[in-house]
């Protein structure tokens, strides 16, 4: 039996991890949809977004601290940390939620699922990275794959008058969110581990998001029931702590670019759970929008270098 080569056999464990990195990511991210529809109701939107973040930095700082695993910052290492959450952790979701006010989820989903473009094009002003056509293709093909997926329910819900409102606050938040991918990456070549910059970052987030209840007069409600907490719980520890931790990780190792078309991949996951939980029914246009997002994630996704490929030419 031939045996594989010496250096291929690492290279293939570090492109598995990639693969389980951006898995793990799309799957914990499809899942959160549930735990905010479950949280619907008595609790303002941005007290909700506020407990989310509040309860993971709240989590996360003292285990870090208390394993040890929390690096210490300077005055600018705190900055740009307190960026990334600003950007990462309150900003963008401050945007997307009120954008459902004016324009249909779906819709919100096809503007978020352009972070694969956004990502390449501030990579190329931050950091001269040149835009790939892959990278063009691959975003092309997911969008218009969310689009076919979304489109009847985009259609039945109609846009008002106020359309352009929502449509410019998710872009606003898909912008958000990308400059977050950027600050990120800034951190970690700094030498920042995504955990504590999350921590962190969170807190700062925290914290703004407190003042923007302040300044908008939003009252702080209670948790009604048990299954707001636990919805809670699932969106602050596995929402927040594991799926940004995981995504900023593949940020990191496979570039802004790549990574970010877990924004096209996690709203499938999402109307898969629906198909299982809700009712919702595959039709034809459901496959094909299923399958140009494949594609895309297929066009993305192949012959991806790893972390040690990329080393061995810089």
């Amino acid at each position: 039996m031939r045996s594989e080569p010496a250096a291929e056999a690492p290279d293939r464990i570090l492109a598995m991890l990639d693969l389980g990195l951006f898995v793990a990511t799309v799957a914990i991210w499809g899942t959160t949809w549930l735990a905010i529809a479950l949280q619907i109701g008595p609790v303002p939107v941005l007290t909700s977004i506020f407990y989310r973040f509040g309860l993971a930095a709240i989590l996360l700082l003292p285990a870090l601290a208390l394993t040890g695993r929390l690096t210490r910052l300077d005055r600018r290492g705190h900055l740009f940390v307190a960026l990334q959450g600003l950007f990462l952790f309150s900003l963008n979701f401050v945007c997307f939620y009120n954008a459902t006010r004016f324009i249909p989820s779906g819709l919100v989903s096809v503007v978020f699922s352009l972070a694969t473009l956004f990502n390449a094009v501030n990579a190329r002003l931050f950091f001269g990275e040149p835009i790939a056509r892959r990278t063009l293709v691959a975003a092309a093909l997911g969008v218009g794959g969310l689009v076919v997926l979304f489109a009847p329910s985009i259609l039945a819900d109609g846009l008002g008058a106020e359309a352009p409102i929502g449509l410019g606050l998710a872009a606003l938040g898909t912008l958000s969110f990308s400059l977050g991918n950027m600050v990120s990456r800034r951190n970690s070549k700094a030498g920042i581990p995504p955990l504590t910059a999350n921590a962190y970052g969170m807190a700062y987030a925290s914290v703004a998001l407190f003042a923007l209840l302040g300044v908008t007069g939003t009252p702080i409600v209670a948790p009604p029931d048990a299954t707001y907490v636990a919805a809670l719980l699932h969106l602050a520890v596995l929402g927040s702590i594991v799926g940004f931790t995981t995504y900023l990780m593949l940020v990191a190792r496979i570039g802004s670019d790549r990574a970010a078309y877990a924004t096209v991949m996690f709203p499938i996951i999402a109307l898969v759970l629906s198909a299982a939980f809700e009712g919702y029914v595959f039709d034809l246009g459901t496959v094909i929008g299923l399958a140009l997002a494949l594609l895309g994630n297929v066009v993305a996704f192949a012959g991806v270098p790893t972390m040690r490929r990329r080393r061995a030419v810089t």
